[in-house]
């Protein structure tokens, strides 16, 4: 084993110990940043935003998971207006992905393993029409569930077509679980990684250890991805794998791309408060970014 521990050094992949602490930052010299998901339109965003008010909260960004191709324009300019006028980041979904698509495939036990990937060349160019509509209504985040995609749209935004603040976020449905996956992810592109929802604090810290770039962490998770609640490991992701997101709320959702309710985007706001109140509680001292 000493050999192939030996290789991965060499690709900057270490073996780390228990007592690692990430010393990397967000641009700003923070540790962590909040984020909500399942925000799904205009409406629900206000909501959210309303209640951050309520609570007097900070968050940091907000993204909509079920596509951009399900909003009209006149949303898309309102989600990007209450996101700048809030001094938040917005990141929406691309589509049509693989269970929007003729395949009776990914509806399958076997063919779930697809996620939400696209099929074939023309869905590839729909998914980059998609992109470039809501980049023209002024989108600057695109949440992304497929690896050959974000490398065709890093190339765009390297070559020009597509603007150079531009950033991609990769879903958790991609299935990113080893430090080898972030790496490559990040080489291609990547701006920030969300990896599979369940691994554990040293798994964190490995993938923290070999990339740079803002890690996403869901604190708890919707029915559909197995509902559990990691509130207490806050503290821990926090000095691990910062500069971290700590995406907040997805129990209030019963599934990915949950249509959530103006209600329950303030009971994702009210999560973001436990969140919030339990850092100051356990971890006092870690540096929340600024707005």
């Amino acid at each position: 084993m000493d050999e192939t521990k030996n290789s991965l050094k060499e690709l900057g992949i270490n073996e780390l110990h228990d007592d690692y602490v990430s010393q990397k930052r967000f641009e700003d010299g923070g540790q962590y940043r909040f984020e909500v998901p399942g925000i799904q339109g205009p409406s629900a965003l206000e909501s959210l935003l309303n209640a951050c008010d309520d609570f007097d909260l900070t968050i940091h960004r907000a993204t909509q998971t079920k596509g951009i191709m399900f909003l009209l324009d006149e949303e898309i300019e309102d989600m990007v207006d209450l996101a700048d006028d809030a001094n938040i980041q917005l990141f929406l979904a691309v589509g049509p992905r693989a269970p929007y698509d003729t395949s009776a495939t990914v509806q399958t036990e076997e063919g779930k393993r697809i996620g939400y990937r696209l099929r074939g060349y023309k869905n590839l160019v729909y998914a980059i029409e998609d992109v470039k509509r809501a980049v023209g209504l002024g989108v600057r985040g695109i949440l992304l569930y497929d690896e050959g995609l974000l490398f065709a749209l890093s190339k765009m935004r390297e070559n020009g077509e597509l603007p150079s603040d531009l950033k991609f976020k990769l879903s958790a449905h991609a299935g990113c679980s080893n430090p080898a996956s972030a790496k490559l992810f990040e080489s291609i592109g990547l701006n920030s990684l969300n990896p599979v929802r369940d691994l554990q604090i040293p798994m964190l810290a490995s993938l923290r250890d070999a990339i740079d770039i803002p890690i996403d962490v869901h604190t708890e998770n919707p029915k559909s991805t197995g509902g559990f609640i990691r509130h207490y490991e806050v503290p821990e992701m926090i000095k691990v794998a910062s500069p971290i997101y700590l995406k907040t709320g997805g129990s209030v959702a019963k599934h990915h791309s949950w249509d959530t309710t103006d209600q329950e985007a303030r009971q994702r706001a009210k999560q973001v408060a436990l969140i919030r109140d339990l850092i100051e509680r356990f971890y006092p001292e870690a540096q929340m970014s600024k707005l």
